[in-house]
């Protein structure tokens, strides 16, 4: 408030002058500067009705100081709300890819089960009799099938060393977050924690005026500060909505400031999880296809050998029914031979006739009385001797000849005989590898079992 001053009244002087001049001036000197004296105090306590603070200037400054804390307090829980969410959000991650990592080692088990399965396959088959042991279609599916499971295993290791990176990154970026709120929360103690209580604290603040905190090194400072919001205090005009719009404005970009509530520190921690993250995602999707597709290439290949190894099982069926066949036409030649034998043998007997000479009936001899009476006249000589003796020795040929195929057909049936038991072998032997890969293909059995 200013006031006008008001001009005082000279002193009157006399007219006609008795003392000395000198002693004059002094005394006017001296009203003349008891007179800038009182116009210059009136001045100052016009000026000082005008600027000095008010007699509650301790409680406003309290006031101030409390709004300043308050802002700070509010903002910095704020900062540690968000914090706090990206370290839930990290943790979620975390789990989420942990339990990927599970997956991803219990394929990786399982592919070291199936190349076990496919080298107990090969170790199997090579118990094979000799006979069946050259390189057939199931060997080389099996070979396939091991390069095929080396290199999906390869590729499972690769990918598990790839999450074991990312989640150590996460764990790396989840200290950070910890540390950072364990920082920023110091300044929290005497506020409610609660998430709710950063809206509500919002939704209070859109009805009341608009304090601007400037903290920090860029800042205004303390005394500046409440300077600042003693002016907002009279500057009232704008609507709730507009502040509303600031306040939503100012907390979704807060400003980077080392000094402030929403630090550079607490900015990069908060980005480095979530880069973290969004890799971990990409991670967890690589990682669910990797799988779904070893799984499905070695399901292709498993089924691929097993069907080789049933059509070399019904090959190897097959030809040990055509040798059993073959065994018994041989069997039944053999049998054939053998009474042709038999019966040419007992034809030789007969044709070479008894032993002993003794034992001759006369039709038989040659010296009969017919063939005596015969001879009597020259040139009557019979050829039934030279005949016999020729029959007989056809007869010993054809037993020769008989007796050597007979020979060929019992070696043929050890051969066939030979064949169809290693053929039984080998069928047992695949007949066994396909149930053991069919039993163990739900890979609930342990590794070094037998």
């Amino acid at each position: 408030m200013t006031t006008m001053m008001k001009s005082r009244p000279s002193v009157p002087l006399a007219t006609a002058v008795i003392g000395p001049s000198s002693w004059r001036d002094s005394s006017l000197k001296t009203i003349k500067i008891s007179q800038e004296v009182v116009k210059k105090s009136d001045k100052g306590c016009d000026l000082g009705r005008t600027l000095d603070p008010l007699p509650s200037l301790r409680d406003t400054c309290a006031q101030q100081s409390n709004e300043v804390v308050h802002c700070y307090v509010r903002e910095t829980r704020a900062v540690v709300v968000k914090l706090r969410e990206s370290l839930v959000e990290t943790n979620e991650e975390i789990k989420l890819l942990i339990r990927k990592k599970e997956a991803l080692e219990k394929a990786l088990e399982h592919r070291r089960k199936d190349i076990a399965l496919n080298k107990l396959s090969m170790e199997v088959r090579f118990s094979r009799p000799s006979r069946e042991r050259p390189i057939d279609g199931a060997d080389s599916l099996l070979e396939s099938e091991r390069k095929q499971l080396l290199e999906l295993k390869k590729m499972l290791e690769a990918q598990l060393r790839n999450v074991q990176k990312q989640l150590q990154a996460l764990d790396e970026a989840r200290q950070r977050l910890g540390a950072v709120i364990q920082e920023r929360q110091r300044v929290l103690d005497l506020v409610c924690h609660a998430a709710s209580s950063v809206q509500n604290g919002r939704n209070s603040r859109n009805v009341h005026h608009v304090i601007r905190p400037t903290f920090g090194a860029e800042g205004l400072g303390y005394s500046r500060q409440v300077d600042l919001n003693m002016r907002n205090e009279g500057r009232r005009s704008a609507t709730p909505a507009q502040e509303g719009r600031d306040i939503e404005n100012r907390s979704s970009s807060p400003v980077l400031d080392p000094l402030g509530p929403h630090t550079p520190e607490a900015a990069a921690a908060m980005a480095q999880a979530r880069e973290a993250r969004n890799k971990s995602c990409v991670l967890r999707r690589e990682v669910e296809d990797t799988i779904y597709r070893t799984e499905q290439i070695q399901r292709a290949s498993h089924r691929a050998v097993n069907d080789g190894l049933t059509q070399k099982l019904a090959e190897t069926v097959g030809l040990k029914q055509h040798l059993q066949v073959q065994s018994g036409e041989n069997r039944a030649a053999i049998h054939r031979a053998q009474r042709w034998y038999d019966a040419t043998e007992k034809a030789k007997g007969y044709t070479l006739g008894p032993e002993s000479q003794a034992d001759l009936m006369t039709r038989e001899r040659l010296t009969r009385p017919s063939v005596r009476t015969f001879q009597r006249h020259p040139g009557t000589n019979l050829p039934e001797a030279q005949d016999i003796i020729k029959g007989a020795a056809g007869l010993d040929a054809s037993l020769y000849a008989t007796s050597r195929n007979i020979g060929m057909l019992q070696l043929a049936r050890m051969r066939l005989e030979e064949d169809i038991h290693d053929k039984r072998g080998a069928a047992s032997v695949d007949a066994s590898i396909i149930r053991l890969r069919r039993r163990r293909a739900t890979h609930r059995w342990v590794m070094g079992s037998a």
